[in-house]
């Protein structure tokens, strides 16, 4: 098994959730990475080889015989336009502060909005990184996103339909929210945001986020 790629472990990633990324499986992870002996227990920080033949998030593909990067140190390659692009780059991104993220250049976010209100920045940066929308739908606040989107065609939907990369809108504490559908784990679904879960108020890219009565939009299908 040749290792010819890298990704670096961000907080709250799982072996199943990088073989998911990857096309791999957490038998081969562990095979191409035999310091790991319990598949339950990694540490963010960490770097995991990726053997030849898988695939990046945005279906990049790692390997044909040049050695590649997987790390998440700059600009993540575009997706094609689907919404499992969308869920793979905002998975990458979990444990980043919205705060360092929007200066990171690492998806198209607006710099200038506050730390503690960029959650509609986010889900607009990883929809246009993903190909879902244009850079004139993007939007930092949470109503004029979804009127832009809502505009373009995307219908709501049940939770039942959603499919990862879906936009989940809400209001939380009185306050406009918006995270994105990841899909189902064990039947439980799964959500993925710029959440205020930081100490001091700040966002950072977690799951969660979605709660009380929430609105679930697809684009056209």
């Amino acid at each position: 098994m040749t290792a010819i790629g890298t990704h670096n472990i961000n907080w709250g990633d799982t072996l199943t959730s990088i073989a998911q990324r990857y096309g791999t499986t957490v038998d081969a992870l562990m095979q191409a990475n035999p310091n790991i002996t319990n598949p339950d227990l990694i540490y963010a920080g960490a770097t995991l080889s990726i053997q030849a033949g898988v695939s990046a998030p945005g279906g990049v593909a790692v390997g044909g015989g040049q050695a590649g990067q997987v790390t998440g140190s700059g600009p993540i390659a575009a997706g094609s336009g689907n919404g499992a692009d969308a869920a793979a780059i905002a998975e990458s991104l979990i444990g980043r502060n919205a705060g360092e993220l929007k200066h990171s250049n690492d998806i198209p976010m607006e710099s200038w909005v506050p730390n503690n209100v960029n959650c509609a920045n986010f889900v607009s940066g990883v929809l246009q990184q993903a190909g879902m929308i244009e850079p004139s739908q993007a939007s930092a606040s949470v109503d004029n996103l979804a009127s832009n989107l809502k505009g373009a065609g995307w219908q709501t939907v049940s939770l039942a339909d959603a499919r990862p990369g879906d936009v989940v809108l809400m209001q939380k504490n009185g306050q406009s929210h918006v995270v994105l559908f990841h899909g189902f784990e064990n039947g439980v679904p799964k959500f993925i945001g710029s959440n205020n879960v930081n100490a001091d108020g700040s966002q950072r890219i977690s799951w969660g986020g979605a709660s009380g009565n929430y609105e679930i939009i697809t684009p056209p299908r």
